[in-house]
Order: structure tokens, then C-alpha cells, then sequence
């Protein structure tokens, strides 16, 4: 069971990445809803992976991904993104980001992504 934080602003995006993240008998430590949270909660729970979102309020995903890579480099982090500027996706996976999925995503996008880093096969 890998141990997941989610930082999204929509509320209805976190409720479907825990049901998809639950039925792939992964556990959601914590919910950020701004990039500020996000940095925060990773600091205070230390997920095994972060599902963050691209675009929110407070630090975008960007500066979320810059500022975790510098207090863990070793961070496992999917970025989350309904945005087709492969600049900015480009710039996330330079920074440390170590996959991203596209909105909308689906139940098996999510969960391969998680399997392909975490090496866990469930």
C-alpha cells in the first residue's frame, strides 16, 4: 500500500482520485487545496507520492515541485494537468516532477502511473 497526498483546489478532483487511489488499495495520507498546503503537508506527513495539481492558488505546481526537490530530492512527484503548454509540463519535469498525467484522466492512467514509481505492483 503506498501512502499518497493529493493537492488539487477542486474538490471534486480529490474525491475521485481517492476513490480511484482506494480501489488501487493505496492509501491518501493528506489534502492540500493551494500549493502552500501542498508544501506544508509534505513536510509534515511525508507521502511516498504527491498527486499535484498543476494550476492552484497560493504557488502554483511549479513552485510546489522546485521548493519540495529542494527539502527531498528524492521526492515522487505526479503532476496533475488539464494544460496542453508542454513549456511549462517540460519545465515541471526538469525541476524534479517525476511523471505527469492529462486532464481528464482516467482510473488506469492513475494507477499505472503510481505502479510505474513506486515499483508496488497493486
Amino acid at each position: 500500500m503506498t501512502k499518497i497526498m493529493i493537492a488539487d483546489d477542486s474538490d471534486a478532483i480529490r474525491l475521485v482520485l481517492k476513490d480511484i487511489l482506494s480501489i488501487g488499495e493505496h492509501e491518501v495520507i493528506a489534502e492540500a487545496v493551494d500549493g502552500a498546503e501542498a508544501v506544508d503537508f509534505y513536510k509534515q506527513h511525508s507521502p511516498e507520492i504527491l498527486l499535484l495539481d498543476l494550476a492552484m492558488p497560493k504557488k502554483d505546481g511549479l513552485e510546489v515541485v522546485k521548493e519540495l526537490i529542494i527539502y527531498d530530492p528524492n521526492a515522487k512527484i505526479i503532476l496533475i494537468t488539464a494544460s496542453d503548454d508542454q513549456k511549462i509540463i517540460n519545465e515541471c519535469m526538469k525541476s524534479g516532477a517525476t511523471s505527469y498525467i492529462s486532464k481528464p484522466f482516467d482510473f488506469n492512467s492513475v494507477l499505472k502511473s503510481i505502479t510505474d514509481i513506486s515499483g508496488n505492483d497493486n
